[in-house]
Parts: C-alpha cells; structure tokens; sequence
C-alpha cells in the first residue's frame, strides 16, 4: 500500500492523510509567518483527484492513472498561507490516494536573465 509523500530535510510536518479512497478532509496546523503551505499528493488508479486548500482559495486536479503509482508537490506561498486549515479531498472509488501537508521556505523565483540581440 502506497505511504505519504515525505517532506525534504528542511520542511516541517503540517499534517497527513494515509491511504485513502473516496472523500477526506485533512486538518493541518498554521505555521511561522512567511512559510509557504505544502501539498503533497500521491495517487494509483484511473481517476481525478480534486484538492481544496478553502483557506488561501487554492485547488488543484490531479490526473491518476490505472498502473501507476503518481507524485505531485504543490508550494502555496500566498498571503495567508502560514493560517492553519483544512484539506478537502474529492476523489472517486477507483483511487487510492494519500497525502502529506508541511511548511517550508517558499522556492525563490528564478529571475530572467536579460539577453541583448547580436548585431
């Protein structure tokens, strides 16, 4: 049976959700000023996956196939997203899924580098 997504060294734990099928809500705890949320998704079977943050006004499908088991990391580093909350779940019976939600830095953006044309 599939085991939550883990975290990286540096993220803390805001709450998890083991195998599952069907509908979930998982609580998570509010995090240090700043922090950025962490959704981490892992799924198997034909399905889409509905994920909810209701607290930052986030949500995501997640596309699962049949015969393999899928990963996806989503970082949310909006304007009260260091807020405890719930996250609201809808997937069908033909997925397992399971979840890991944590806090972390939010990823720094890559900053364009400018180019001049050759002349």
């Amino acid at each position: 049976m599939q085991v939550p997504p883990e975290l990286d060294a540096d993220e803390t734990l805001a709450g998890r959700q083991n195998a599952t099928v069907g509908n979930a809500s998982i609580d998570f705890d509010k995090g240090r000023k700043g922090d950025a949320l962490i959704v981490a998704v892992r799924c198997r079977g034909a399905g889409t996956v509905k994920v909810a943050v209701q607290s930052v006004h986030v949500s995501f499908p997640l596309e699962c196939l049949a015969d393999q088991v899928s990963t996806t990391y989503n970082q949310v580093g909006v304007s009260g997203a260091d807020r405890g909350g719930v996250v609201s779940v809808e997937a069908p019976s033909s997925v397992h899924w399971s979840m890991t939600i944590g806090r972390g830095e939010p990823a720094q953006e890559e900053t364009p580098t400018a180019t001049t044309p050759s002349s």
